[in-house]
């Protein structure tokens, strides 16, 4: 079955989201995956986009940015992110879709920069935007990130985003569930193996005694992953 590694980590975050849950959703993956959480279990969903807009259905095409006009027309409130930030301090929001440029074992993200120099980091990052907020906040988060050791590291250089909340982890190779505020490996991808994942982990990998492959995505998800993303642009299908 030709499914690409950015299909299978929507198929399997829109897993996570749960029928009636808020959640916060992030730009790419996280975005269609919300979009198959609707159309298949969960129909009573509601998608908070951090610049303000809530929708309980998603956007009729694809986006490319929060602010696409497809996303503001048809919405069931548009206000500001402080609104929406709002309700995370309220603890309204179910889960959160967050990434980060480096990870550790305990759920604790980079977004801010990398090398031992503060001062003077090596790579200069975006900084936390609303993640810190919603890593925070929210009551669980999951986290979409490529799968490498320069990424998955044993130790980030800064913590942005703290790991308290997260509860899965999903990668370009598998998917990890947290025990006892450690990452453990509970899945690996097709293509992928426990192997493969230790290599390209920088921590000494721990294993789900159960660990198995990753389901693939049934016909009626892919059908509906390339209606939306049709040319694979945040999927990358083809890459």
């Amino acid at each position: 079955m030709d499914v690409s590694p950015g299909e299978l980590m929507v198929a399997q975050a829109a897993r996570e989201i749960a029928d009636r849950d808020v959640v916060f959703v992030g730009m790419r993956l996280p975005l269609i995956a919300f979009v198959v959480a609707k159309r298949t279990h969960a129909p009573n969903a509601i998608g908070l986009f951090e610049l303000g807009v809530v929708r309980d259905a998603p956007a009729p095409e694809l986006l490319y940015t929060m602010g696409d006009t497809p996303n503001v027309r048809g919405a069931v409130w548009c206000a500001r992110t402080v609104d929406l930030m709002g309700l995370l301090q309220q603890g309204a929001v179910d889960a959160g879709f967050i990434g980060g440029a480096e990870m550790d074992r305990h759920g604790n993200l980079n977004t801010t920069a990398i090398g031992a120099d503060r001062a003077h980091p090596t790579v200069q990052l975006p900084g936390s935007g609303g993640g810190a907020d919603i890593a925070s906040l929210a009551k669980r988060l999951i986290v979409i990130m490529p799968h490498d050791k320069r990424r998955l590291r044993d130790k980030v250089d800064f913590i942005t985003s703290p790991g308290d909340h997260v509860s899965v982890l999903i990668t370009t190779l598998g998917v990890f569930r947290f025990v006892d505020g450690e990452a453990v490996l509970a899945s690996y991808h097709p293509r992928s193996s426990v192997q493969v994942c230790a290599e390209h982990t920088g921590w000494p990998l721990r294993v789900a005694p159960n660990v198995s492959e990753t389901a693939s995505p049934s016909s009626e998800v892919r059908r509906i992953i390339r209606g939306y993303d049709p040319d694979g642009f945040w999927t990358r299908r083809g890459d």
